[in-house]
């Protein structure tokens, strides 16, 4: 694939798990795609004792069966004050379903395709994603004329088979580029970090390709000689050996399966349905009901310093948390070390230091039964809210929820 993406400005990165080192540096650079590393677990597993040839790869006539299913997928960062460029790919025409990975949609406010055959532009829901298998649906709105790709069957591969990883490298829209392969690994596991939000996923069962995977190709399909896509795209690294490229795509059959419960509207511990709500507040990640020990408990994790109580937290500031100067002076409840810039918190009269504790008919005993308590409800909920200031005085204001980051 092409390496040019001049065109992209600083506001906008590339999504994709990528992890070697040049790849690491010319993302840095660039400010297009995010800086990760990537640990393959474990020895690759013996290949089979019989190998089919593979079939010849017509390339030109794969892409044209396959790029007709591709979407541009452009994930607006709200709160990070970002745009987020991947891929995707129409896997049910008919209800506007699209599949591409969780980590293209991370952080996700609000979502656009395009499909890159006709240019035209769609928002999208996020009907659900999953987790623990870096799968996400998002359903079109108002799609008309669109294909679906054919699907392979990923159990059938064999080392050796002729692939080719089609995606929208560098998040440069316009017609995919295209990387040839072949299948070298199956089965493999492996640990992807991304430096820049700090998203870390551990994968099993992925398909390893000595296709060119680049930073914007997340969520593309890897299609067969046949046309049939059979795997998407999703990861980039050294391969067994340490030394040698390699491409990770999590298999079609696994993949389908988690969709096909997403669209049924079937969640379970991995898989999330639609958007959660929206505070407004940072927390600490504590499940004790002291607002001191909570304080306490960030400090020793994350070291880090005191924040100015009066400060909202802008996109350039929220990827991390401070401890508050001062704290309410309450037994229990919900700790805020920060509130962000426009968020129901902040509008509500909310600032570091601040204690919550209740949200609508529930009692707040710890930050945690905060994020809970969040997680059942559906953003454009108006509901009640309490806190204590820093001052020792109760507040309570009505606040309407909004739509939490994805993922």
């Amino acid at each position: 694939m092409h390496e040019d993406d001049s065109a992209c400005p600083q506001s906008r990165r590339a999504k994709a798990l990528l992890i070697y080192s040049v790849v690491a540096i010319f993302a840095a650079a660039t400010g297009v795609g995010a800086t990760l590393t990537v640990r393959v677990i474990g020895s690759p597993p013996r290949p089979p004792t019989v190998v089919r040839a593979p079939a010849t790869m017509n390339e030109g006539a794969v892409y044209r069966k396959v790029e007709p299913t591709v979407v541009d997928v452009s994930a607006n960062l709200q709160y990070l004050d970002e745009t987020a460029e991947g891929t995707g790919f129409v896997f049910d025409a008919a209800d506007g379903l699209v599949l591409t990975n969780n980590h293209v949609i991370d952080d996700a406010t609000n979502v656009t395709v395009t499909a890159v055959s006709t240019g035209k532009v769609y928002r999208a829901t996020i009907l659900g994603y999953d987790l623990r298998d870096d799968v996400a649906v998002l359903k079109i709105k108002g799609g008309t004329g669109l294909k679906a790709a054919t699907i392979g069957d990923s159990d059938s591969l064999t080392v050796g088979t002729q692939v080719l990883a089609l995606g929208n490298e560098a998040g440069q829209g316009g017609p995919p580029t295209l990387a040839a392969g072949v299948i070298s690994s199956m089965g493999r596991s492996i640990i992807a970090s991304d430096q820049s939000s700090g998203l870390t996923e551990t994968l099993h069962g992925m398909l390893q390709t000595s296709a060119d995977i680049r930073p914007g190709d997340s969520g593309g399909p890897l299609a067969n000689a046949a046309g049939q896509v059979i795997g998407i795209d999703t990861a980039a690294g050294s391969g067994s050996s340490g030394t040698s490229f390699a491409g990770y795509a999590i298999p079609i059959n696994k993949a389908l399966s988690m969709a096909e419960l997403i669209a049924a509207g079937r969640a379970n511990p991995a898989i999330k349905l639609g958007m959660p709500a929206f505070l407004g507040v940072l927390l600490p990640d504590s499940a004790s009901s002291s607002p001191l020990q909570q304080a306490g408990q960030q400090h020793r994790r994350n070291g880090t310093a005191t924040r100015n109580e009066s400060q909202c937290l802008t996109g350039g500031s929220s990827s991390y948390t401070a401890v508050p100067a001062a704290i309410a002076p309450v037994s229990s409840g919900a700790l805020v070390d920060g509130v962000v810039c426009g968020g129901p918190a902040v509008r509500a009269g909310l600032a570091a230091g601040d204690v919550i504790t209740s949200l609508g008919a529930h009692a707040i005993t710890s930050a945690r039964s905060l994020t809970s308590i969040l997680a059942e409800e559906r953003p454009g909920t108006r509901t009640s809210l309490t806190w204590v200031g820093i001052d020792g005085a109760n507040h309570a204001a009505t606040v309407t929820l909004g739509t939490a980051p994805a993922g």
